[in-house]
């Protein structure tokens, strides 16, 4: 995973990131940011101008991966959200995952809901090992590890991402990024 920037450039990056799922203009800003061809005074504070690498960084690791993506349409079913995530999620962009699977999680019920809860508190407890929060990582692993145990969503087998989830906590909070597992995937969504 990669830190995430002060909030106001985070949710700014995110949203971007997510609108660029569905819209060519927005992959194409993305793309821009990425190479450093978009004024980051425009995307930073005064006081954040030291965030302009990280900047980078986060669009360049979400241009390359939603690059590989077709563009899909706004609002997406759930099987497409959970590809997408699965492409965010492998690029390091846990806080990303957590934006564009919570509306699906608001609307479900039941062992839908606690399989995307799970999967939301995994995405973001690596999101804090990435920021330094090692116990909150711990925490929200732990959990949405536990969530996850037992439940299918969309297609996808959670049981095996539940265990990978709760064998990489042991490394805490020195984990190596290798050992982060992969996001699920249906069959024939291979990356």
């Amino acid at each position: 995973m990669i830190p995430t920037l002060p909030w106001r450039a985070r949710n700014r990056l995110a949203e971007t990131i997510l609108q660029s799922l569905h819209d060519a203009e927005a992959r194409h800003g993305l793309e821009r940011l990425a190479r450093g061809g978009a004024a980051e005074s425009d995307w930073l504070g005064p006081d954040e101008r030291g965030q302009a690498r990280l900047l980078r960084l986060r669009a360049q690791r979400a241009s390359e991966a939603v690059r590989a993506l077709p563009l899909g349409p706004a609002g997406s079913r759930l099987d497409d959200a959970l590809a997408a995530a699965a492409t965010l999620f492998d690029a390091g962009l846990g806080f990303e995952v957590h934006e564009l699977l919570e509306p699906h999680w608001t609307r479900a019920t039941g062992d839908d809901r606690e399989a995307l809860q799970g999967l939301i508190q995994i995405a973001v407890g690596y999101q804090h090992l990435a920021n330094g929060n090692a116990s909150g990582a711990r925490a929200l692993l732990a959990e949405g590890g536990a969530r996850l145990e037992g439940r299918r969503l969309g297609g996808l087998q959670l049981a095996s991402f539940a265990r990978a989830v709760r064998e990489s906590i042991e490394g805490l909070p020195t984990l190596d990024p290798a050992a982060i597992p992969r996001f699920p995937r249906g069959r024939g969504r291979a990356r």
